[in-house]
Formats: structure tokens, C-alpha cells, sequence
């Protein structure tokens, strides 16, 4: 059950380029998949989690503004609209500087994740709330190896064993202690840093962040192959629902 008192802001980014795609869609977060849109599925788990009462929806032009603003019901929860900057980072920066200035956690998620849950949602805040950031991840089951590159064949290097037990992927959403994220941000601004998650805003300040491990798919649309696979996931969900009904 989510802490009514907290003032939680989610940042909803939907502004990407999509450029992995291939041009198999004109724009991930608006394609239809099992009669919703890949949006649709991130904003309808938000709204079910109950958790938020404030969102700040990153968008990447005026066209697909409108088009977002046609799925939202008239009577959801306080929205505000920001526009993407040209990398992820400052997509979330406009997204920060966009939020209530009563915000007490801010979540920040990927729309391209369109299997996200309302449980998930609801750990990760009240995680964030208690101790000041916390993820959905999951532990790494591969065995993963860094390279460093070695004269001779292409595609050849020196390979070092990564210890996995240490290891975990991360997803979203991320949430944060207001606060705490919008000073990191403001100071990955000044130094002009690229990062490609929001956690590697605070890395450098040695905070501890509470992973909470996410036992079912979660994965991020990135590539024409996922399509298929959300499609399989989502088709498969939608059935066990409807037989329960």
C-alpha cells in the first residue's frame, strides 16, 4: 500500500530517437501492440500502482505531443508536459526541472518498458522514500566477460571473467529522493557527463541504493526482435487475465 502523504512524480520518458529500431516503427512509445500502444501499457501501470500523484511526460516534438495527450484520460492525476532534450540525461534533466517543487520521490522510467507493474512501482517508492534511491533490477545469470582489444584476427581480444554473484542489470523504474536526484543531475549538467542511467548520477557519491529484484519481464523495446517478444508476453498475459475473468 503506498504512503498517501508522499508527493511522488513520475517522469515518463517517451521522447526517444528509436534509432535501433530500423525503421520497423515511426515511433516505438506510440506503436500498437494487443490493441494498446506501448505507452498506454506504462501509463496504465502507474495509474493502477496508485503511487503517483503527479506525472511529467517527456516528449521528442509537438506531433507526438498531441498524439500522448489523446491517451490520457481527462480525469487522470495532474500532468505536465516537457519537452526531450537530444540524449537520454537531458531528456530526464528537463523531466526534473519539470516536477513540483513539493516533490518528495520522483520515479523515472523508460515508456519503452512497457511491462512494467503496478507492484513494481509501488516497492520501488517506498523504497525510495526510506532510503533515498531504489531500482527494479535483476541478478545476471550469463556469464559475462570484459574485453580489451588484442592484435591479430577482427573480433579477437583479451577476456577477463566478471564476478556474476556481484552482478545485476538494471531497469526502471529508478526513484530517488527528490532531492537527492536533482542535485545530481544539476552537477552531471555542469561537467557536461553522458550517462545512460539515472543511478550513474549519484555513483560518484558512494550512495547506497536498495535493488529490488524484479521476477518477471521487463524488458526495454530497443530492437525490431523485441517487438515480437512483447508481443508474445503481452498476448500471453492478456489471455491469462481474461481466463480468470
Amino acid at each position: 500500500m503506498s504512503d498517501r502523504s508522499l508527493k511522488v512524480t513520475a517522469i515518463l520518458l517517451a521522447g526517444g530517437s528509436g534509432n535501433r529500431m530500423q525503421g520497423a516503427t515511426s515511433d516505438k512509445i506510440l506503436m500498437p501492440l494487443q490493441g494498446k500502444s506501448i505507452f498506454q501499457y506504462s501509463f496504465d501501470a502507474f495509474q493502477a500502482s496508485q503511487a503517483v500523484s503527479h506525472y511529467v511526460i517527456v516528449y521528442r516534438d509537438q506531433p507526438q505531443r498531441e498524439q500522448l495527450s489523446g491517451l490520457i484520460p481527462p480525469d487522470s492525476t495532474e500532468v505536465s508536459w516537457t519537452l526531450g532534450g537530444k540524449e537520454r540525461h537531458n531528456s530526464v534533466h528537463n523531466g526534473l526541472k519539470a516536477c513540483p517543487s513539493d516533490t518528495d520521490v520522483v520515479l523515472i522510467h523508460d515508456c519503452a518498458r512497457p511491462l512494467v507493474t503496478p507492484s513494481a512501482i509501488e516497492s520501488v517508492t517506498q523504497s525510495a522514500s526510506t532510503h533515498g534511491s531504489a531500482c527494479i533490477a535483476k541478478k545476471v545469470t550469463d556469464t559475462i566477460k570484459q574485453i580489451s582489444p588484442s592484435p591479430g584476427a577482427t573480433n579477437t581480444y583479451r577476456l577477463q571473467g566478471l564476478d556474476r554473484s556481484k552482478l545485476w542489470a538494471m531497469e526502471t523504474p529508478q526513484a530517488f529522493r527528490y532531492e537527492l536526484i536533482a542535485s545530481a543531475y544539476e552537477s552531471v549538467s555542469r561537467r557536461g557527463q553522458h550517462i545512460t542511467d539515472d543511478l550513474s548520477a549519484i555513483e560518484g557519491d558512494q550512495i547506497a541504493t536498495q535493488l529490488i529484484e524484479n521476477g518477471r519481464p521487463n524488458i526495454k523495446l530497443t530492437t525490431p526482435e523485441d517487438i515480437h517478444f512483447l508481443d508474445f508476453i503481452l498476448q500471453k498475459t492478456s489471455n491469462s487475465i481474461n481466463s480468470e475473468q
